[in-house]
Order: C-alpha cells, then structure tokens, then sequence
C-alpha cells in the first residue's frame, strides 16, 4: 500500500461511521473518528452509541477517537491541520424527520452547516482527498408517494412495466414536494457537496440512501426502522406500524455493503458524483413482511399496534435504482441480501 493512508471519519460511533472504522481499520489505514454521541441528545439513552465507540478504541490501535461537535469550526480546523488525509467520510447527522421539528435549527446545524464547514476544511487543508458524504432518500421529498401503486397481500407495489419498477434514480426530482425539516436540511449539504466537486473540483460523491442497517445500528423509535422492529420483537416489547397499513415498502442496505461501495470510489474518485444506494430489487422488505420473518428467526411472536395515520410525507415505496453506481463501478455488489441482514441483526444486533 506504500505510505499508510489517513481516514476521517464524523459520525465514528454510529452505523456507517463505525463499519467504516471497521473496514479501514482492518485493511491497515490509520483512522481519526469523531463523535460526540448526539444520539444520544436525540434519542435517549436507549440509543446511544457509546457503546460501540468503546468497541472500537478498545479493538484499534490503528484508531484515534475525538469526542468533538462536528459544528465547532475552531476545532475542526484544528483536526485538519493537525493530519492530511486521503479519505474523509462524512456521517454524523441529525437523522430523524420526525425529530428534526422539534429543533430545526439544530438540525440545520449539524446536517448542513457541518457539512460546509467540513468542505472547506478539506478544500483548505486536504484538497486531495477523496470525500464522501451521506445524504438520504428524502432529498426527493414525497414525490416517491405519487407513483401508481397497487395493494397486494403484504405490501404496496408499482406495475412491472413502470419505469422505476426496479427502483427510483437520480432523475426524480428534488423540487416541489414536501421534504420534512431533515430532508430539507439534508438537500441543503447534498447540493453544496456538489458544488464543492463542480465548483472547486474536488473529489466530492453524494450518496442518497434507502434504508442503511446493521447489527451496530442503536435502533430506536425515531430512526433505524429494521433495528429497531427487531429489538422489540427480540424484547417481546410492543412495535407500533404506522400508516399504510404495514405494507410500506423500504429497501435495505447491509454497512458493509455501503463502505465497500466507498471503497470501490475511493480507488477511483469522481467529482460531484451524486448516487441513488440501498437495497434496490435485491434486499427489500415491507413491514409486514420484515415482522413475518423476524417472528420466524427468533420463534417469537410481536406484539404489534396500529395507528392510521401515516407519518405526514412518509415513503409508501422506495426502492433504489442502483445502476449508476454499477455502472461506474461494474466491481461492486452486494454481499448481502434482505434475509441474510434480518438475519446478521437477529443474531448480532445490540438490543441491551
């Protein structure tokens, strides 16, 4: 590999940021993390990722940990003056809509202008360096809920012959739908991840995610929807469906198949790419669904309730088109598929 290679990485505690500790960590690079475990701030104790920070710095000599806010412009430029790096992946966020109105402004400021006060530190001070940032599905607002779908058994459907049968692109548009206050915040750091490859040429890639999951997501009410569905049935504690009759569609992606796909742009970076990920035709469940074989798994029934209502500009379906991505990294794939990652979380989830 020659001269060891540095990594940052926000969001070092939480699902992706801590797979991707993992992944560099074990190929041998050296590693700087920082989180502050705002989970926890968000969410309650319940879904604190500090946890999984111990793990780390406990398994990884080749890992520094910074327990520092994203937010804090004197000590991020702190950091990037400190180390060069050759890879920064951007995850920390705010990363619930449902939350997101309570404090807009704190969500604001931790999902958007972190987000440009981590591109100007990289343009300042590692100019190189590849970035990598993860936005969301909800960049597209509600427009997913438009399409013509179909009631089936378990779940909501679209025609075979639609154009985004096999799963939604990045031609959908961003604009005139209703986003939630995180989705709008997040649009905001997706578009100046953009300009920060268009504009200024650096190596800026967008990723906008399904359902990203894992045995070290700290599932919980407000976020992380196949975690979270299985702790509670793991816990026999009661799991609440919310609107469309528990037939809303999501489509999962295991971290390690996420990192890996960093891997593969960081071998071969673009500028301002912007990539629809998840679980596309291959790894996606309905609610129902997902319950139906978690039940089965841990040979445990759920005890399930019901509200009418859907969450207001929730998904009814969304399944990721994947093919640019495939396209410029024909090496890529997925590892796992929707069973195998009910499967990994049923057998490694952290539900204490």
């Amino acid at each position: 590999m020659g001269k060891i290679q540095k990594i940052l990485v926000t969001g070092s505690a939480g699902l992706i940021g801590s797979e991707s500790v993992k992944f560099f960590c074990d190929r041998e690079y050296e590693v700087v993390g920082i989180d502050n475990d705002m989970r926890r701030y968000f969410f309650g104790s319940e879904a604190s990722t500090d946890w999984n920070r111990k793990q780390l710095e406990n398994k990884y000599k080749n890992y520094i940990h910074y327990t520092l806010d994203v937010r804090d412009e004197a000590e991020m430029e702190k950091l990037f003056k400190k180390f060069k790096y050759n890879l920064i992946i951007h995850t920390a966020a705010q990363p619930s809509h449902d939350w997101s109105v309570k404090e807009p402004l704190t969500d604001f400021s931790i999902n958007a202008t972190a987000t440009l006060l981590l591109l100007e530190c990289t343009r300042k001070y590692s100019p190189e360096a590849v970035f990598i940032f993860t936005s969301t599905n909800k960049v597209y607002g509600d427009t997913p809920n438009y399409l013509p779908f179909i009631e089936m058994d378990t779940r909501w459907e679209l025609p075979k012959n639609h154009s985004f049968y096999k799963g939604i692109n990045e031609s959908m548009s961003i604009d005139n739908s209703k986003h939630s206050i995180f989705g709008a915040s997040k649009v905001a750091a997706d578009v100046m991840v953009q300009e920060y490859g268009k504009y200024f040429g650096l190596k800026t890639h967008i990723f906008r995610g399904g359902c990203l999951t894992g045995p070290a997501h700290s599932g919980t009410k407000l976020h992380g929807f196949l975690a979270y569905l299985i702790r509670c049935i793991a816990r026999s504690e009661p799991y609440t469906i919310i609107g469309y009759q528990g037939k809303q569609v999501r489509d999962n992606i295991h971290s390690f198949d996420l990192v890996n796909a960093f891997f593969h742009i960081y071998q071969n970076p673009r500028c301002g790419e912007v990539y629809n990920i998840g679980g596309s035709r291959t790894s996606n469940t309905s609610i129902l669904e997902a319950i139906a074989k978690t039940e089965k798994i841990l040979r445990k029934k759920s005890v399930v309730k019901y509200v009418n209502q859907p969450r207001s500009g929730d998904h009814k379906w969304y399944i990721s088109d994947v093919s640019k991505f495939k396209e410029h990294f024909p090496k890529w794939n997925f590892t796992y598929n929707n069973d195998q990652i009910i499967e990994d979380i049923c057998r490694y989830g952290h539900f204490t």
